[in-house]
């Protein structure tokens, strides 16, 4: 007996998807007055428009840590900056050489460039950071700049 899909396999698989966006997936299409004008193939590249790398954001009590899926990224091929509380993650997803492809069934994967900008929600100390490419995630943790506990001003 084949089992119906549920909520939970379509959060499943939208989180799946979610690895890397592309910006057209987070296009509002329903919005017809707000959608830019149609484009031919002719008119946008995939250059055109990179990826958008997924990631995670959390804190410990010392460290800001991102994290981000980049199976398949090689190190060399990534590009991590900071500049006053704003990190851009880069690279390319290579998938290899497919010249040769006469005729595609399915093709889900991204690949091409991608890039992520984001603004750090806390203040970090930004010359001790360390970048860790481990099993296809790129973790990268910021220590964090200790904030100053408002002192109570005894009105006299």
């Amino acid at each position: 007996m084949a089992r119906k899909p549920n909520e939970d396999d379509l959060l499943m698989e939208d989180e799946l998807a979610a690895a890397f966006l592309n910006d057209d997936d987070l296009s509002d299409s329903d919005n017809s007055a707000a959608a830019a004008p149609a484009t031919t193939e002719e008119d946008s590249t995939e250059e055109d428009f990179p990826g958008q790398l997924a990631v995670d954001v959390f804190e410990t009590e010392e460290k800001l840590v991102v994290k981000a899926r980049t199976a398949g990224v090689n190190k060399d091929d990534l590009d991590v900056s900071i500049s006053d509380g704003i990190l851009t993650i880069s690279g390319t997803l290579s998938g290899g050489d497919e010249s040769g492809t006469t005729n595609w069934h399915i093709q889900e994967c991204y690949w091409g460039e991608f890039s992520r900008t984001l603004a750090l929600p806390v203040a970090v100390k930004e010359d001790e950071v360390e970048a860790v490419l481990k099993d296809g995630v790129l973790t990268i943790g910021f220590t964090k700049v200790k904030q100053e506990q408002a002192k109570k001003i005894q009105v006299l």
